[in-house]
C-alpha cells in the first residue's frame, strides 16, 4: 500500500472526515468543508500538505518539503513530497491529526 493510500484511509478515519476532489482529480480531506489534508499525487510528482504548528519545523525538515505555495505557506502549510526519505508512518499520522485539530471546529477535535 503506498503512503498516499495510507494517509487517506488514516485520514478519514478522523470525525467527520470526507474526501472530496476540488480541482479534478486531486482529492483532499475536509472536515467541516475545510480541508486538512491535500494528497498531491505522486504520479505528478507532488506531495502532500497539511497545517502545522507544533511540528512545522520537523516537517520541514524533510528532504524537499516546502512551505506550500498560494500564499497557504504563511498560515503554516507544508507540502512533503512523496519521494522523500519520510518519517515512519505514525510521524504522518500525528501530522494529518494535528492538521485536522487546526481546522476542525473544537467539538470534533475533543474526540480523539
Amino acid at each position: 500500500m503506498s503512503i498516499r493510500t495510507e494517509l487517506r484511509a488514516f485520514a478519514l478515519t478522523l470525525p467527520e472526515a470526507f474526501e472530496d476532489f476540488p480541482w479534478d482529480d486531486d482529492a483532499v480531506v475536509k472536515v467541516n468543508k475545510k480541508i486538512f489534508l491535500f494528497l498531491g499525487s505522486p504520479d505528478r510528482g507532488t506531495g502532500f500538505g497539511v497545517k502545522l504548528v507544533v511540528a512545522h519545523g520537523h516537517a520541514l525538515s524533510v528532504p524537499g518539503a516546502i512551505p506550500s505555495r498560494y500564499g497557504l505557506g504563511r498560515a503554516g502549510w507544508v507540502t512533503v513530497p512523496y519521494t522523500s526519505d519520510l518519517p515512519e508512518f505514525d510521524v504522518l499520522q500525528d501530522w494529518v491529526e494535528e492538521s485536522y485539530r487546526l481546522v476542525a471546529p473544537k467539538r470534533l477535535g475533543k474526540l480523539l
